[in-house]
């Protein structure tokens, strides 16, 4: 009798967990909903298999409009072209979810700037839901009143180490990183929407092992853009963890998305509003008056959130 009383204590316990968990998606109600990943090409390895399932499984309940993807979906050379097989193994049949069917709207990470960046481009004209009309280009959003801008930056052009590194980046030199600069302050000067985010692959605050350069490139070139038309977010991937990083004299929240695969260690700098080297995703949700950006782990626990209002 005492084991049969443990069993439906147990049980009832469970299912308090699930409808917790299941209730807890009503944060999501009546919002504007989108996914952002990246940094996720590694042939279903290390954590891309359940993250990719979690995120399927979640948008059965808050119905994202759309995946906001900051590059690296290729690791490790990019992609040879658009029958390159890595396209089933990376992407295709790792991200198969019925609800995971809808526009995925890319960015080039430095992985794909090692092999065929055009092939990236002309995937759209292969994948119903790969849509990538240009290496840098923006789209407005509109949900019951509430609209939204995101801008989508080709990064690696516009850092010298991957200019100089033609052998290895033998694209990266070929794009003209002045008039993309032109295009974000005019889109920029134009933008009326609620809110204005912009992304790319390669952060401008961040911890990282990697070369300060990158960064040093980013605050010079883009982050005094950003920063003259204050923008709400700038967003990115690249280092493989989760950041929010917030700095002085600017408004900005930078955002690090961390990997959807293989992620990395991570420790807190000056700005530092929340950090964690944990593998996962984020959901970013708008309505009129607050914009929510939540980091989610693989197990779909919302680890942290980033709230703007007006």
């Amino acid at each position: 009798m005492k084991v049969k009383s443990l069993f439906i204590l147990l049980l009832f316990s469970i299912c308090t967990v699930i409808q917790a968990q299941i209730a807890d998606y009503s944060i999501f109600d009546k919002k504007f909903n989108f996914y952002i990943a990246n940094d996720l090409g590694r042939n279903g390895y290390y954590d891309q298999k359940p993250i990719a399932e979690q995120m399927g499984t979640m948008a059965e309940e808050i119905g994202p409009e759309f995946v906001l993807a900051t590059g690296d979906i290729h690791h490790f050379e990019g992609v040879r072209s658009v029958n390159d097989p890595l396209w089933m193994t990376n992407y295709e049949l790792i991200y198969s979810h019925p609800e995971l069917m809808i526009d995925w709207f890319p960015v080039l990470g430095n992985h794909e700037y090692r092999g065929n960046t055009q092939a990236v481009l002309d995937y759209t004209n292969v994948s119903r839901r790969w849509s990538m009309p240009a290496r840098y280009y923006t789209k407005a959003f509109e949900e019951k009143g509430a609209t939204i801008r995101i801008i989508w930056l080709d990064t690696a052009p516009l850092i010298d180490k991957y200019r100089n590194e033609t052998d290895q980046y033998p694209d990266a030199c070929k794009q003209d990183a002045s008039e993309q600069l032109a295009w974000l302050d005019s889109v920029l000067t134009n933008a009326k929407e609620d809110w204005i985010i912009v992304a790319g692959h390669h952060p401008i605050y961040a911890y990282t092992p990697k070369d300060e350069s990158e960064r040093l490139d980013m605050q010079k070139r883009v982050d005094s853009i950003l920063r003259k038309h204050k923008v709400d977010m700038y967003i990115c991937g690249h280092i493989h963890n989760f950041q929010h990083i917030r700095v002085s004299g600017s408004d900005i929240d930078y955002i690090v998305n961390s990997a959807g695969s293989l992620a990395r260690k991570v420790e807190p700098i000056e700005g530092t509003k929340f950090c964690s080297p944990e593998p996962g995703f984020s959901v970013c949700s708008i309505d009129k008056k607050e914009l929510n950006l939540r980091m989610i782990d693989k197990k779909g626990n919302v680890l942290y959130t980033v709230t703007r209002k007006k």
